[in-house]
């Protein structure tokens, strides 16, 4: 039953690890936490309503809903924490969609159609049945406060679902009761720390402004708390609810909105929280959040195309600024996107499972990842060098350090990004690959004259803490110009005199094509000729009548502008009769 495999999938930008090599320091660790792994198995499912945890044996549950056929029997897909599948549980003729597990671990809460039933967690054995509201639409089951609750659909036809009005009911004491509450369409249930349930809204035809709110369940009973929804005045900015989730601490609650992104409030009274994640990448749309059970992570899943990131995983705090891990997921061995409610992690965050599926939602994949455990130290070492010694407008300059890194050796090399700050403002540089031995150049064209300093950084990973920035002042100077003159070395007066010349200007292009000064002196005195312009290849053309004999020297010079030095060149001809 081995149908996991080891995927390769990762960004690149995010298997960093740690640097080895001349001046790095190797911290012993184990091999597990030098990256996060990735292990794959491909779900015996056909359509996908439900994800659970077991922390207590290390389990796995996730159910087939197969709600085509009102009595069609649905599959609970068993696996442990690496990814092997242990056993299928099939419920007869009963479709299965909502999972919870108990507390203490013992027993998975399973919503089925017309009832609701508990499987013993270690023998996979019916325990618990007790009739519910009739279901076409499938369930979401949570407990919560030591009781369980559900959503039950009022619906004869799945057609009519997303508009459904559904209730939610609970196994009161033992006792199946409803609890007053209810809306329209397939109504969310997630439960988290401090005996708080939120219940959610998708979007609807019947809730164009669906809600989001947040249960007290500590007296056995449902106490709504906080409550909002999101449309403005005008109607925009609604919420598409995909997933949500609560913090460890149950201080915050993270939304996925399809339309939105990852939106975090307080849950105390579901603010906006003072600092938010950062958005996703462009073109993915929210599908799944959930906070690892120790505090540390956030997992954002995606529905995304191509090379964009179908997943990021990251520090929990909005305020730590380490680069997010990020997962492509793409094709046969991946799946192509995160399902909306697919995500779940272990209790002590070690492990993240995730459900991808295909573009048709007809195939499904179960990730188990591994972030890494441990955070090394990175220094970015010593002081900062350029080359050339003067830098050049307009000319290419290399600024270039040295960066140390602790832990084990890395899958794929660090990178650091770089600024420059001129009279023009500060200038994003891009990213720099460290080499083996941890040097790195950053590359630039400085535009402007003057101090450019730049700044370099290391923002972290999931491996590394960020490293303070180290910063490095240029003196940028004007660009050399230089004016070459081909001239004879006699003339005579009747036949004139034609000088050829070229004009050179390094650095950055000049705006528009040169114009020179040209001076003539002679026995008589001197006096300026016509200007001349410089042809787009540089080259340029005097032609005079010289007014007298003997030695005639012609000076040509441009005045330099504000990223160029001036420059000049004479030569003299002997005019005879």
């Amino acid at each position: 039953m081995n149908t996991a495999h080891r995927s390769g999938r990762l960004a690149a930008t995010a298997l960093v690890t740690a640097l080895a090599g001349t001046g790095l320091t190797v911290a012993a660790a184990p091999a597990a936490h030098a990256a996060a792994s990735d292990v794959v198995a491909k779900l015996p499912i056909s359509s996908f309503s439900a994800l659970a945890v077991d922390n207590v044996h290390q389990r796995v549950f996730v159910a087939d809903s197969n709600v085509g056929y009102y009595q069609n029997s649905g599959t609970i897909a068993v696996y442990d924490f690496d990814g092997e599948r242990l056993t299928t549980i099939t419920t007869n003729q009963q479709h299965v969609s909502g999972l919870a597990v108990s507390a203490d671990g013992s027993k998975l809460w399973v919503g089925l159609r017309e009832r609701v039933e508990a499987y013993d967690t270690v023998t996979y054995q019916r325990t618990f049945v007790a009739s519910a509201s009739s279901d076409t639409c499938g369930r979401e089951v949570a407990e919560s406060g030591g009781q369980l609750y559900m959503t039950a659909p009022q619906a004869q036809y799945s057609s009519d679902c997303p508009t459904a009005t559904t209730h939610v009911d609970g196994i009161i004491n033992g006792l199946y009761a409803r609890t007053g509450w209810n809306d329209s369409g397939d109504l969310l249930l997630e439960a988290g720390a401090g005996d708080r349930m939120l219940m959610g809204q998708p979007l609807n035809a019947k809730a164009p402004n669906p809600f989001v709110t947040v249960f007290d369940t500590s007296g056995g009973s449902l106490v709504r708390n906080a409550a909002r929804r999101f449309a403005d005045s005008d109607g925009k900015g609604a919420l598409n609810l995909k997933d949500m989730a609560l913090s460890a601490d149950g201080s915050k609650v993270a939304l996925a909105d399809a339309s939105a992104g990852t939106r975090l409030l307080n849950s105390d009274d579901l603010s906006d929280a003072v600092a938010g994640y950062q958005p996703l990448p462009a073109g993915a749309a929210a599908s799944a959040v959930a906070f690892s059970g120790d505090g540390t992570y956030i997992a954002r899943g995606a529905a995304a195309s191509g090379s964009t990131p179908d997943l990021l995983v990251q520090p929990a705090d909005p305020a730590d600024a380490t680069t997010p891990l990020e997962f492509v997921f793409e094709g046969s061995l991946d799946g192509d996107r995160v399902v909306p409610r697919g995500m779940e992690w272990s209790a002590d965050g070690s492990r993240l499972f995730t459900v991808t599926t295909n573009a048709t939602g007809s195939q499904y994949w179960l990730h188990v990842i591994q972030p890494p455990a441990v955070q090394y130290d990175v220094r970015l070492a010593g002081d900062l060098s350029h080359s050339p010694a003067q830098a050049v407008a307009g000319e290419p300059l290399a600024v270039r350090g040295r960066l140390e890194a602790d832990g084990p050796a890395p899958a794929q090399p660090l990178k650091v990004t770089a600024t420059r700050t001129d009279a023009g403002g500060t200038h994003e540089l891009g990213t720099f690959t460290v080499r083996e031995d941890g040097t790195y150049t950053v590359l630039d064209e400085p535009g402007l004259v003057g101090d450019a300093t730049y700044t370099v950084s290391f923002l972290g990973d999931l491996t590394h803490r960020p490293a303070t920035d180290v910063t490095h002042t240029v003196s940028v100077g004007k660009a050399a110009s230089s004016i070459a003159l081909t001239a004879p070395a006699e003339a005579t007066l009747g036949g004139g005199i034609r000088i050829t010349g070229t004009f050179t200007a390094q650095g950055k292009a000049l705006p528009e094509r040169a114009v020179l000064s040209v001076e003539r002196a002679d026995r008589l005195g001197s006096g300026t000729l016509t200007p001349v312009t410089v042809a787009a290849d540089g080259t340029f053309t005097i032609n005079d009548i010289p007014r007298t004999r003997r030695e005639v020297t012609y000076t040509v010079s441009w005045p330099g502008d504000d990223l160029h030095t001036a420059s000049t060149a004479s030569a003299t001809v002997f005019v005879r009769r």
